[in-house]
């Protein structure tokens, strides 16, 4: 049988069971995980943490992330952390606040790692969260924890902080999805990078709010916010609560939940672990204590603050030229990114070192295992001081705080850190153990120039930063002894500070404007009893510290000058000059080397001694100027002058000699009268005379430059015509010698002439301009040196003999 074309029944049965089949399994993957994501994103929603609540697992979050935190070690949640996560996963804003070293890092990593997670995000949809810091070291530590929490997240992390190429972050910029940025280089980047847009912003998180506030970028993070969207999560987390957070928090976030604010005063803003202690020291011994502390404590790791970068700089030069014996670091504003990060890295990995730092280093900074933290220099506020003090006693762990107060710091200080709830027990430091290096620090001043530059802009920086602070019931510029404190960093005399100079002009301009208007009645009761000694002669010790004291300003003319006279006198330029101190030392000592009296040459009292000659100059009684005595040094140096010139009628002139040493006067006028005689006329015939006396000069002149030239080439021809003979006039001195007949035995010479031939001759060859050197004739050739007659004659008698 032949069997039929087409489909068999089989077939269709086998194309029947291959759509019964079930999808692909690349399909069935991609259908759960998008169940996975819409149930853990229903979890989150209803999640409601419980009171136990403390490990991570507990969390609605993506597998994804519990492998990254179990990775480093993250199992159990502080408080922050199981309070704020929770809400933080629902997509409301949260506001939080918690002691530092309790985790807030964590608390906003987290959420957002599961937020853009749960949204699909991926490297087409752009920025997706976006994390702004105060510092760059804080940024660093930020974007070093969530490369660690989120290694198996396929979401991209970029870090843009100033210090580094603007143009390599330009080039990944749109390509991340999560950012880590400072607030300076974001704005930058907004305003002139080019496809960096934040439309699809989902998380926008403000680490240490209050204090990238305090920075200075209120501005600037005001512009940031103004080129993201509104319709956003944002996250607000800082240790400490001040009123211009409150005002951010009401214009970035939208019905926000409160999480871990505690009210002034409670007891929570400093860990129960840490040991607070404080102690009173006079500013030009804090150096000495600082050194003693570092030489007391090798095996301890050390975080010291300063209250300014010049400050940490010299500091940190000083003693490690005195080498303690401990690592020492230094970290502040104005050094480059890479040591920045290098002194970060290094401190952070020591055992034992002592980091000398600004408040830079007060914020959010995690240094493992700090030990001691020592305030050389009180903070600006009580906020400063919980920020610094929190960079020990982190998480479980204890440590030690010492903040080290002025005298006149003490009451004010202490007062504010009560109303923040914060109690510092007073430590007494033994003197016996203190080590003064004063002496030191002058001698490394005294044999390095830098030191000494570097002593001088720490002073002047830590009396500015005194001077600017507004709480003056803490700080106090008037109350510091400003010449103790130069002396203790090792130099010669405390430089000299504008704004304090101003201030102190300031004060005696009021003093002297209030006392002209107590004049009128303190006279009538000063004119009965005459000023005491004590008023009159001595000075109080406020005033022999001040730059001018009363007893050193010009006093009024009149026998008794009240003070009030005394403060309102105009003292000029001039004045104060000639009041500088020890401006007399080398007129005394010259004085000591002049006899005035009368000069013998007796006895051995006249060694090294000058003789004063009367030069019977004029004296200021000269009856030129009777009013000599009543004026001023310039005008008596004028008035000399003009008795010199009536004395001998006239200024000294400058004469010219001409060729043939007759003296002329520079410029031989002629009289007026006679130039103008006929007028205008007469001015253009001078001038027509000038210009053919001009000419003929140039005429004689020209002349006689071609009769040089003239000569100088028949020069140069009749040397060359000589040196074709034969003769080199550089040497002076004959190329060739003839021998003559009687040089030989037989008397006779059978020369080889080298005679040229006719066309040769006829030919005049140009020689060389010089001669290097005489070349030696060949053997057996005689050359002539010139062909004169008695030469031709010799000639021809051999000729004639060989014949």
């Amino acid at each position: 049988m032949s069997s039929k074309a087409g489909p068999s029944v089989p077939n269709r049965r086998r194309k029947q069971k291959k759509l019964a089949n079930p999808p692909r399994p690349h399909s069935v993957k991609k259908i759960s995980e998008k169940q996975q994501l819409e149930a853990l994103d229903k979890l989150a929603m209803e999640f409601e943490p419980p009171e136990d609540l403390k490990a991570f697992t507990d969390l609605p979050i993506s597998h994804l992330t519990k492998r990254g935190l179990k990775k480093c070690f993250f199992v159990d949640m502080t408080d922050i952390q199981a309070s704020s996560i929770s809400v933080s996963l629902k997509g409301k804003d949260v506001l939080g606040a918690a002691r530092t070293g309790s985790g807030k890092t964590l608390a906003f990593l987290i959420p957002t790692l599961e937020i853009l997670y749960r949204r699909k995000w991926g490297p087409q949809d752009g920025l997706g969260a976006l994390i702004i810091s105060p510092t760059r070291e804080l940024a660093f530590q930020i974007f070093e924890v969530l490369r660690s929490i989120g290694c198996y997240h396929t979401l991209s992390a970029g870090l843009v902080i100033g210090g580094k190429n603007l143009k390599e972050e330009r080039e990944r910029l749109s390509r991340m999805n999560i950012l880590v940025a400072t607030p300076g280089r974001l704005l930058q980047h907004m305003d002139q990078t080019f496809g960096f847009e934040s439309d699809n912003l989902q998380v926008l998180v403000l680490d240490e709010a209050d204090r990238i506030l305090d920075m200075g970028f209120a501005k600037t993070l005001s512009a940031l916010l103004s080129h993201l969207p509104k319709s956003r999560q944002t996250l607000l987390f800082s240790a400490t609560q001040t009123q211009s957070v409150a005002q951010l928090a009401r214009l970035s976030l939208q019905d926000p939940v409160h999480i871990g604010v505690q009210e002034a005063g409670s007891s929570t803003t400093t860990p129960a672990s840490l040991s607070q202690h404080y102690s009173i020291c006079p500013l030009d011994k804090k150096l000495d204590i600082l050194w003693s502390f570092i030489k007391t404590h090798l095996h301890s790791k050390v975080l010291v603050f300063l209250s300014s970068g010049k400050q940490v700089r010299f500091v940190f030069e000083a003693f490690c030229k005195m080498q303690p014996g401990i690592p020492l670091l230094h970290l502040h504003g104005k050094q480059k990114q890479s040591a920045r990060l290098m002194v970060y890295t290094r401190f952070t990995s020591s055992q034992h070192a002592v980091l000398f730092a600004t408040d830079i280093a007060a914020r959010g900074l995690d240094f493992p295992s700090v030990d001691w933290v020592v305030q050389v220099d009180a903070p600006e506020d009580a906020e400063t001081y919980i920020h610094r003090v929190g960079r020990t006693a982190r998480y479980d762990s204890s440590g030690k705080g010492l903040l080290l107060l002025l005298p006149s710091e003490d009451e004010g200080m202490l007062a504010a850190l009560e109303k923040k709830g914060v109690k510092l027990e007073n430590i007494k430091i033994r003197a016996s153990k203190t080590q003064s290096i004063q002496n030191q620090l002058q001698n490394l001043a005294f044999q390095d120039p830098e030191i000494k530059y570097l002593g001088q802009r720490a002073f002047v920086s830590y009396i500015r930063s005194v001077y600017l602070h507004k709480d003056k019931s803490i700080f106090n510029v008037g109350e510091l002894p400003v010449e103790k404190f130069a002396e203790s960093l090792g130099l010669p005399g405390a430089p000299k500070i504008k704004f304090l100079s101003r201030e102190q002009a300031k004060k005696e301009k009021n003093a002297s404007r209030t006392a002209a208007a107590l004049q009128p009645h303190l006279e009538p009761e000063k004119a009965d009893t005459p000023p005491s000694g004590e008023e009159s002669g001595e000075a109080s010790d406020a005033d022999e510290n001040s730059e001018e004291s009363e007893d050193e300003r010009p006093k009024a003319p009149g026998p008794n000058p009240t003070p009030a006279k005394v403060r309102s006198t105009v003292r000029t330029k001039y004045d104060r000059m000639f009041e500088r101190k020890n401006q007399n030392i080398l007129s005394e000592h010259y004085s000591k080397l002049i006899d005035h009296g009368d000069a013998t040459d007796d006895g051995d009292e006249d060694f090294i001694t000058l003789k004063r000659a009367n030069h019977e100059l004029p004296t200021s009684n000269d009856p030129l100027d009777p009013d000599a005595e009543n004026m001023s040094r310039r005008k008596l140096k004028l008035s000399k002058t003009k008795r010199m010139l009536a004395k001998y009628g006239q200024l000294g002139h400058k004469l010219i000699f001409d060729d043939e040493g007759n003296p002329h006067e520079v410029y031989e006028m002629v009289d007026p009268e006679e130039f103008y005689k006929d007028g205008v006329a007469s001015v253009k015939e001078a001038g027509r005379v000038f210009v053919e006396g001009e000419k003929g000069k140039l005429k004689h002149a020209d002349v006689v430059d071609k009769e040089e030239a003239k000569e100088k080439k028949k020069e140069k021809k009749r040397k060359r015509k000589e040196r074709e003979k034969g003769v080199d006039f550089d040497r002076e001195e004959v190329q060739a010698v003839v021998a003559s007949a009687s040089d030989h035995e037989d008397g006779y010479v059978t020369p080889d002439f080298d005679v040229p031939s006719e066309e040769e001759s006829d030919v005049d060859p140009r020689p060389s301009k010089r001669t290097k050197s005489s070349v030696a004739p060949k053997s057996g050739h005689l050359v002539a040196d010139s062909h004169n007659m008695e030469d031709e004659e010799e000639l021809a008698l051999r000729l004639l003999r060989k014949r």
